[in-house]
């Protein structure tokens, strides 16, 4: 048995033990990477590490950190409740919205996890604060990254054309671009429907200080209030404190908790006042968004650096920040990503992509790259693999059976949709940013979405982008 093959049965043996015995599946990585490395591949501690991900280390660390902190003084609730008024109260707005940002972000030349580290967090508060699916704002948010992920100026679109031009082949900067925005604007429609969208829109327009929780709390265009029990309205108004009531006239909300320094009608009128640890952590946000995209520093370093300093001014509200921190994400990370960093120095991918570019039927070849993107692509580095694969389908891209632009955009896609994974950078950071949530059952949730879009995506994208010729 090859030592590639080995490799590989390790890393599906990782899997199933951690699926049916609930242990870490980074801890396991870790084990399999010094074992594989060590017996396997002949790499020494060094040639093991070399692929551990410090800078996605430290970017983990430092962005829930840093929001653990702002969780705590309460901004997070102060930016909810101003969002929630800038969409007129329309809670099935904000995932689109959401979606929207972080495609603008990217589509301006942020780099996608950039993009997903700034704004997931707070997407995520408020799917905690209005009772939204996390899958879906998570999803969204990612989603909506690699929408805008391919425009002429953006990260990936400018090291694609780039990898195209280098290879002489046909390009279109514009078909990439639309390939990847229509394919996650769809998916993500998809989303919307079958992860609650419609209740979303049922829910209608809801109060900043509400939590946006239908049959609880205040009623509009309904009558009759609860104290403890249950009502039913018909056609007035009333409110309920602590029971359950509901409107058949209307739609009815639950009210939030108001801590002692939450006033209704304070600063902006979202119910929640600006205090000195709050603007400072809007401006250390802010911070975070100008020194990412405006001078290109690490988004890690420095969300730690601004969480230290407001640490050090406010140490009562963020004693608690660093406890916060998802080690437990960070960890099956780091050490899935270790032992993916193995399977790279001993040659297994490109051993698995040589063997696949060797086919002779070049349709055949073209799907099983698209696959090979997407399964890679879910555990490493979206640009390094589609900068691996261009080069190996030049060979039958020559024969003129395929087209360029076609099988480049179906590359770019398959290999980008899949960021949903929890392995991936995006993936990691939706599930270590989401406050509040059962980790093990969100991690499920995002390895059986990401199987479903590794299995479906590449197959549609070369159906669509690949067999009718395009370029």
């Amino acid at each position: 048995m090859s030592p590639e093959l080995i490799s590989i049965l390790v890393l599906v043996v990782v899997f199933v033990i951690a699926t049916t015995r609930s242990v870490n599946m980074g801890a396991l990585a870790f084990a399999a990477a010094f074992g594989v490395g060590t017996l396997v591949a002949d790499l020494d501690a060094d040639g093991i590490f070399a692929g551990f991900p410090g800078d996605l280390f430290v970017v983990l660390v430092g962005v829930t950190y840093l929001f653990a902190i702002a969780r705590a003084n309460g901004t997070t609730d102060w930016l909810v409740h101003a969002a929630v008024r800038l969409v007129r109260g329309r809670v099935a707005l904000i995932p689109w919205v959401m979606f929207a940002l972080t495609g603008a972000l990217t589509a301006i030349g942020a780099v996608s996890p950039a993009a997903v580290a700034i704004v997931a967090p707070i997407a995520l508060s408020f799917a905690t604060r209005y009772s939204i699916s996390p899958l879906l704002m998570g999803t969204m948010v990612v989603h909506g990254a690699q929408a805008g992920g391919f425009s002429p100026i953006s990260i990936y679109g400018s090291i694609v054309n780039g990898i195209v031009e280098r290879e002489k082949l046909p390009g279109s900067e514009i078909g990439l671009f639309l390939a990847s925005l229509v394919a996650n604007l769809l998916i993500a429609a998809v989303l919307f429907a079958v992860l609650g969208g419609g209740k979303l829109w049922a829910r209608g327009a809801v109060a900043p200080e509400d939590g946006g929780v239908p049959g609880q709390g205040t009623a509009s265009a309904g009558t009759g209030s609860s104290t403890g029990g249950s009502g039913t309205g018909t056609g007035g108004t009333g409110t309920g404190g602590t029971g359950a009531g509901t409107g058949t006239g209307g739609t009815a909300t639950a009210a939030v908790a108001v801590r002692p320094e939450q006033e209704t009608g304070g600063a902006e009128g979202t119910g929640i006042r600006l205090n000195p640890a709050r603007i400072a952590t809007l401006v250390a946000l802010v911070a975070l968004v100008v020194a990412v995209l405006g001078f290109d520093l690490d988004a890690g370093l420095t969300a730690v650096t601004l969480a230290v300093v407001l640490s050090t001014a406010w140490p009562d509200d963020s004693r608690r920040a660093v406890g916060e921190i998802a080690w437990s994400t960070v960890l099956l990370i780091c050490g899935v990503l270790t032992y993916v960093g193995v399977l790279e120095e001993m040659g297994t991918i490109t051993w698995a992509g040589e063997g696949v570019g060797g086919i002779g039927v070049p349709l055949l070849a073209a799907v099983l790259l698209c696959y090979i993107g997407a399964i890679v692509s879910a555990f490493a580095s979206s640009v390094g693999i589609m900068g691996a694969l261009i080069p190996l389908a030049v060979p039958f891209l020559a024969q003129g059976e395929i087209g360029a632009i076609g099988m480049v955009a179906a590359l770019a896609v398959s290999a980008t949709v899949v960021d949903v994974s929890p392995f991936s950078t995006n993936g990691a950071l939706v599930l270590a940013a989401a406050p509040d949530v059962d980790r093990d059952r969100f991690f499920r949730q995002l390895m059986i979405y990401g199987g479903i879009v590794v299995a479906a995506v590449p197959v549609l994208a070369w159906l669509v982008l690949v067999v009718p010729g395009f370029g």
